[in-house]
């Protein structure tokens, strides 16, 4: 295997149903994701990108076909193992932030860590608190950030535990014009700077603009890698 594709599938397929009421929302995706890169998955609502993503990152099975995170195919493995796996290899960003309330903003980044039983590296938080730009903002809870800052936290949890790729899904969604450039801004120097894969789904072509490559989705299929 290549050593710089991080993630890889393989003619994966996802039929949901049986019967005359299938549907299938991939219809055989080949693609891989390479180290160190931006990459965006778009396409018209419909198309399979969320479905997609979801199996690359080892939240749901394909029907058919495999995929690869950091040299391990998933296929093979039990729910126990593809767990583990998610919380060493893999980081999230959601559209809808999901930190937990009750905790502070440290607490919410540190909690990959905290669930695994890790310690943080206090030089990496530092360089993560620096970068999302809310060291006075650490002991909030999210009720008292914005928008906005709530989704820095956000990709902050999801480097924290240094992943082999994070994976975004509209991460800008919620977000006004301001925050939605700080965010992408922040995933964008997460690859520059800190040498992380993202693969990020969106619809918004102004956020694909910030980008890499973009892997376009239709009907299951992708019919354009630019």
């Amino acid at each position: 295997m290549d050593s710089e594709v991080i993630v890889r599938a393989s003619d994966v397929r996802r039929r949901f149903g049986e019967g005359a009421a299938a549907v299938d929302a991939l219809t055989g995706v080949t693609v891989d994701f390479e180290r160190g890169r931006f990459s965006a998955i778009m396409g018209p609502s419909g198309s399979g990108k969320s479905t997609l993503m979801h199996i690359l990152a080892g939240l749901d099975r394909a029907s058919s076909g495999w995929v690869e995170i950091d040299g391990t195919r998933l296929d093979g493995l039990s729910d126990r193992e593809l767990t583990l796996l998610r919380r060493r290899a893999v980081g999230f960003v959601f559209q809808s932030y999901n930190l937990l309330p009750v905790l502070t903003a440290e607490e919410n980044i540190l909690l990959p860590l905290t669930l695994a039983g890790g310690r943080a590296d206090a030089e990496w938080l530092g360089q993560l608190v620096e970068a999302i730009g809310l060291a006075d903002r650490m002991s909030h809870r999210p009720s008292e950030l914005s928008g906005g800052q709530q989704q820095r936290v956000a990709v902050a949890r999801a480097l924290v535990t240094r992943p082999a790729v994070v994976f975004a899904d509209e991460p800008t969604g919620n977000l006004d014009s301001v925050a939605s450039r700080e965010v992408l801004g922040l995933l964008r120097r997460a690859v520059d700077e800190f040498g992380q894969t993202v693969v990020m789904v969106t619809h918004d072509p102004r956020a694909a603009e910030a980008t890499d490559r973009v892997v376009r989705l239709e009907d299951g299929l992708v019919v354009a890698d630019e």
